[in-house]
């Protein structure tokens, strides 16, 4: 069985016993204000070195100094905006037609996955400060392995009714795909 033609754009679903192909949904970071403090620290940086270099207070007046105001300033700056900055761009939360794929760590990758056949409960929290960007964490938890915690994801509604779409078109697909003779037994099951 195959979609109407009149959906441009949509991939085709696969005929049954043939494993269609993996395709990502999307791929999403956590909410980019977790680094407003980083921001904020790179400007007061700037800021600083830019009033104080060639012109220091009285007691800090030889030109040495300039130099350790710079080492200072690019000590900070590496350690609360570059290093902030890496760790976010370096988590990833990937959704596929298959699974949930959350990806972190900027020298050993850690990788954990969630497979949507396989079927998952999804809970969301909000606070207020999410509520107000429209970030939330998302929690999917199909009662065997650890929850996957999908943290301040941005949109998370969408992310939400995506995730739930993919857990019921995946199993559609798993129930399609399900050999006939199964599907004989679990029916002789219910009626014995």
């Amino acid at each position: 069985m195959t979609q109407p033609p009149s959906f441009p754009g949509r991939p085709l679903t696969p005929t049954a016993g043939a494993p269609g192909p993996e395709m990502r949904v999307v791929r999403l970071r956590s909410h980019a204000r977790r680094l407003t403090w980083s921001a904020l620290v790179f400007i007061a940086t700037a800021t600083a070195v830019g009033y104080f270099t060639g012109n220091p207070p009285a007691p800090f007046a030889s030109w040495w100094r300039d130099w350790m105001l710079w080492a200072g300033a690019a000590a900070v700056v590496l350690l609360l905006v570059i290093v902030p900055y890496l760790r976010w761009l370096s988590h990833t939360y990937t959704i596929t037609t298959r699974r949930v794929i959350e990806q972190s760590g900027l020298f050993g990758r850690q990788r954990t996955e969630l497979a949507h056949a396989r079927g998952y409960t999804i809970s969301e929290k909000r606070g207020p400060l999410q509520r107000l960007w429209g970030a939330g964490t998302l929690v999917l938890s199909n009662g065997v392995e650890a929850p996957l915690r999908l943290r301040n994801v941005p949109s998370v509604r969408l992310v939400h009714e995506t995730l739930a779409d993919q857990v019921e078109i995946s199993q559609i697909l798993a129930h399609r795909d399900a050999p006939l003779g199964a599907a004989r037994d679990t029916a002789s099951l219910d009626h014995g």
